[in-house]
């Protein structure tokens, strides 16, 4: 009972404190509504692309290894030069790897460029056409919202058969529906059979809802699928059970044997995967991470610097106040408790206001940006931590110095 009086009691100073001085309170509170904003809304906007890249990344499988020619690398010290004379993965190494492979459960082939695709009179530029062998549907991650898969004579007899993402479905045919149609595309007419469902695009820009998908046995005939500028690579997905280091260990061998390299020649080959954009982006964040707490950090400094001084005019405008109070029989702690509380309630408020803007920005870009933003619960409760603690650093030294007055002194004041 004696505390929760206490707590009761130095809240109402607090209160008192912040309505009689409400500009005093507002500048002070500047600083840490600033530095509140400014560290969250990094943590947040972190978090959100994580999430994101987390989300976009799964569509490539988290047991799927893509062989091609340029490895996954990042930073500055990219060694092109070691890799640009390497050979391209081709649909023959697709198929001796089926062949060998104990390990992989689906083996595709594809390969990728942008095109015009038309429809009467309607055409649509810069549409992304994708050529895949048929197991690319147990390996891509993707649902159908109309018509059907590419069936198996489809696939390996090279019929002109096309699905399409729910994006170019509308443009081309606004609301009819395009099953049984025919597109027309690299000077040759396909039939629609199949609609993606609507995906919208990840942070990686990548959506299969600008894309036509055709069998790669079609679009053999149609483009070189040996170029480079098509971004040839092979798709392998491990059977249920198996790690990615072992399917990986025994593609490494069979693409070594089948490009009939030495044992001590170099792979002219890359084997990626999902994992490897994950850490890349990992050393991105702790950066931005740094950046944020240093710039929060330094505006939260001068907010403590602000609170500090407005508890020290607070001590002296009732400096006869305290003195009263002793006289009457508080106790040190009580008024070391009392500016303590009235410091960390200035700085709570203040952090829920940025964390108040914060939750407007998330709204704000959410609309704008096509990505989803979030604030979780982790940011909330540091926001708060990191308000409190401040609230404690800056009101210390003024509420120490508040019950150490000699009540005497003080009731004889001029405060």
């Amino acid at each position: 009972m004696i505390y929760l009086k206490l707590l009761k009691e130095s809240f109402i100073f607090a209160y008192q404190s912040l309505v009689l001085n409400k500009l005093r309170s507002f500048l002070s509170l500047l600083g840490i509504t600033i530095g509140i904003f400014a560290i969250i809304s990094v943590f947040a906007v972190i978090d959100s692309l994580e999430k994101n890249i987390e989300k976009s990344i799964s569509t490539l499988g988290d047991d799927v290894i893509y062989i091609q020619k340029w490895p996954w690398e990042f930073g500055p010290d990219y060694p092109w030069w070691k890799y640009i004379n390497r050979p391209l993965p081709s649909l023959k190494e697709a198929e001796e790897l089926k062949k060998r492979s104990k390990t992989a459960e689906a083996i595709s082939f594809s390969i990728q460029t942008e095109k015009t695709v038309q429809f009467g009179n309607i055409s649509v530029e810069n549409v992304n056409i994708s050529a895949v062998s048929h197991e690319y549907e147990n390996i891509r991650s993707f649902s159908l919202s109309n018509g059907r898969y590419f069936s198996t004579f489809e696939s390996n007899s090279g019929k002109n058969r096309a699905i399409i993402g729910s994006k170019l479905a509308s443009e081309l045919f606004n609301n009819e529906n395009p099953i049984g149609r025919e597109i027309k595309l690299l000077g040759r007419k396909v039939m629609v059979i199949g609609v993606f469902e609507k995906e919208g695009e990840d942070v990686f820009r990548s959506s299969l809802d600008n894309t036509v998908l055709l069998p790669i046995n079609f679009a053999r005939n149609l483009l070189d699928i040996n170029n480079e500028m098509l971004r040839p690579m092979i798709m392998v997905k491990a059977i249920p059970g198996v790690g990615l280091n072992e399917l990986e260990g025994e593609l490494h061998q069979i693409m070594r044997s089948v490009r009939k390299q030495k044992p001590k020649v170099e792979d002219n080959f890359a084997l990626n995967r999902a994992s490897l954009i994950s850490k890349g982006f990992e050393q991105i964040f702790v950066i931005i991470d740094i950046a944020g707490i240093l710039i929060g950090g330094f505006s939260i400094l001068v907010g403590a610097f602000g609170i500090a001084n407005i508890m020290f005019v607070s001590v002296r405008e009732r400096t006869k106040l305290i003195g009263i109070q002793k006289a009457l029989g508080a106790k040190n702690y009580f008024i070391l408790t009392q500016f303590l509380f009235e410091s960390v309630v200035l700085c709570l408020i203040g952090g829920i206001a940025g964390l108040l803007l914060i939750f407007g920005g998330i709204s704000i870009a959410s609309n704008m940006v096509d990505m989803d933003f979030f604030l979780s619960f982790g940011n909330i409760v540091t926001g708060i931590t990191i308000s409190v603690v401040t609230g404690i650093v800056a009101g210390l030294w003024p509420a120490i110095s508040a019950s150490r007055l000699n009540p005497v002194v003080a009731m004889n004041s001029a405060g």
